[in-house]
């Protein structure tokens, strides 16, 4: 397979923004799949895998340099902001405008779950520029992803030190896996989806200790555990060296955790997809192999 470079655009042409992130991977290969062709937008395009029909495209937020030649032939956009960035809106809103010059139809956008309640939320000032922006959207707003556990931030944990350290107390979260995720952008342009916003989460909500001992047991190694205070978390971040207004960003998402709103289970992954969402005891045997 060979990564076309200035090929003629098909009809239906989608930009993948975020291509190299989990989502954007698992968007990539659900719309292929369906037989789109694909413009694959990042800052990185070397880490974009070759593909039949897939385009890798410079694409980064803070330039708007990148954005004409990201979005010239598209039809469609699947719009991904960068995680924990309290600056989103001043990135990802002038890239809508410039869709819109550019005579993009729809634009799938990935927000998050329970936005829609604060007004002041980043995403959620997306949301609003998306809606006034007279092109056709569909907003998916999905809860905390499997994938955090198996190649995000929370791998590292596991595979060094066996632990899970995080501020979510006991609160639950229905999981949802970038898979089910991609599915559903991939039905939403398929079917155009137009105006309509969709919850979505897993079938089931968990604590971190349910989904340390899934792990343990599938692996056969001990993971725990470590409920930290919200300031021990915040700390280690920093330590890590995660810019500041992400720190708190994430202590905003943790207290969310705490509190019990990402406990909320939905229906729309199988009222979208036509399927029920993977559970987290599936997820966890098929990537079994990264925790060994």
């Amino acid at each position: 397979m060979m990564l076309l470079k200035g090929a003629t655009k098909m009809k239906n042409t989608l930009l993948v923004t975020g291509a190299t992130g989990n989502l954007g991977r698992e968007a990539v290969k659900a719309l292929l799949s369906a037989g789109y062709s694909i413009k694959a937008g990042s800052r990185d395009v070397a880490k974009i895998q070759p593909a039949k029909n897939l385009e890798a495209v410079t694409l980064d937020y803070t330039n708007a340099r990148t954005f004409s030649a990201a979005l010239d032939g598209v039809t469609g956009v699947f719009l991904v902001a960068p995680p924990m960035d309290p600056e989103a809106p001043v990135k990802l809103i002038p890239f809508i405008k410039k869709a819109k010059e550019a005579g993009v139809k729809h634009i799938v956008f990935n927000s998050a779950l329970g936005v829609d309640q604060n007004e002041q939320a980043p995403l959620r000032v997306i949301e609003r520029a998306l809606m006034d922006s007279c092109i056709d959207y569909t907003i998916l707003r999905p809860n905390f992803f499997m994938e955090n556990f198996s190649t995000g931030f929370i791998a590292p944990m596991i595979q060094r030190q066996r632990r899970i350290f995080l501020a979510a107390g006991d609160g639950k979260t229905s999981f949802i896996s970038t898979k089910n995720i991609a599915q559903v952008v991939m039905k939403a342009f398929r079917n155009a989806h137009y105006g309509k916003e969709y919850n979505l989460t897993g079938s089931e909500a968990l604590d971190h200790a349910q989904v340390a001992k899934i792990i343990s047991d599938a692996s056969g190694k001990t993971i725990t555990y470590n409920a930290l205070p919200e300031e021990a978390m915040l700390q280690g971040a920093r330590d890590q060296g995660i810019p500041e207004a992400a720190v708190q960003y994430m202590g905003i998402l943790y207290a969310a955790v705490r509190a019990g709103y990402m406990a909320v289970v939905t229906d729309d992954v199988r009222k979208v997809t036509g399927k029920k969402p993977i559970t987290f005891e599936e997820f966890v045997q098929t990537n079994i192999g990264g925790w060994k």
